[in-house]
């Protein structure tokens, strides 16, 4: 008698494949979106220098950061909080360190193209921020400019070269937060050229990112109001204060 073949394991449906390809894909886009809204410095560095094919030399000399501290953070997350409501995800991101905040807007967003105007939605923005800054006690504020590398600049009337388009660019933002209300000697206006960029590979695309505005928010730490004792003196009675008269 001929053997009965044994039954082969079922196949798993074609749909099963593609339906778990797309969970995983959407799992990615979503861990890209809160990766570009807040950015880990370390974790950031060691991510680009996979793609920018470098080993992560620089890591050997970066010591242990103490803890950031929760005013800082609860004032990025108060900005946060305001500024996602008005620009899209890709427009902006905010580094929290012990010392500061800051708050990078990308050129796509921040002003209109070939021109230094203000768009709506970086108005909108912009004035959010400047009611927190004028809210914090004694806090410091760097507008810092940027371009990339090789970007045009005769298409805009008066800028000689890249280092003063990248100062226009803070020098607007500055000019901004002064107008609604922040005091300009607590704003300090910088340009950077494309010096310090965030990607150095050639894409179009990444070297756009580079051209942006990181305003730095130096927040101080509030201070603690000291109970100073004030020591009354003892009021002596006249009868003494006549006889330690008469010593004198």
């Amino acid at each position: 008698m001929a053997r009965k073949k044994k039954e082969e394991c079922k196949s798993v449906p074609a749909w099963l494949t593609s339906f778990s390809d797309l969970m995983s894909l959407l799992l990615t886009f979503f861990i890209l979106l809160y990766s570009m809204s807040t950015l880990d410095i370390t974790k950031a560095m060691k991510f680009l220098s996979y793609f920018q094919g470098e080993k992560a030399k620089t890591f050997e000399k970066i010591s242990i950061v103490k803890p950031i501290r929760i005013y800082t953070t609860d004032v990025a997350k108060k900005i946060k909080k305001i500024i996602q409501r008005i620009l899209p995800v890709y427009g902006y991101q905010i580094v929290v360190t012990e010392d500061y905040v800051m708050v990078r807007l990308f050129n796509k967003i921040l002003f209109k193209k070939n021109s230094f105007q203000l768009t709506p939605e970086a108005k909108k923005a912009l004035d959010e921020i400047a009611k927190i800054i004028k809210s914090l006690p004694d806090c410091q504020i760097k507008v810092v400019g940027h371009t990339s590398e090789n970007e045009p600049t005769k298409i805009l009337p008066g800028i000689q070269d890249s280092w003063d388009l990248s100062i226009r660019r803070a020098t607007t933002v500055a000019r901004y937060l002064a107008s609604k209300g922040v005091p300009p000697n607590r704003i300090e206006a910088v340009g950077y050229d494309y010096t310090r960029p965030l990607y150095t590979w050639k894409n179009p695309l990444l070297q756009a990112r580079n051209r942006r505005v990181e305003i730095y928010i130096y927040v101080a730490q509030p201070r603690k109001e000291k109970k100073v004792e004030v020591k009354r003196k003892e009021k002596l009675p006249t009868k003494e204060k006549e006889k330690e008269s008469k010593t004198k």
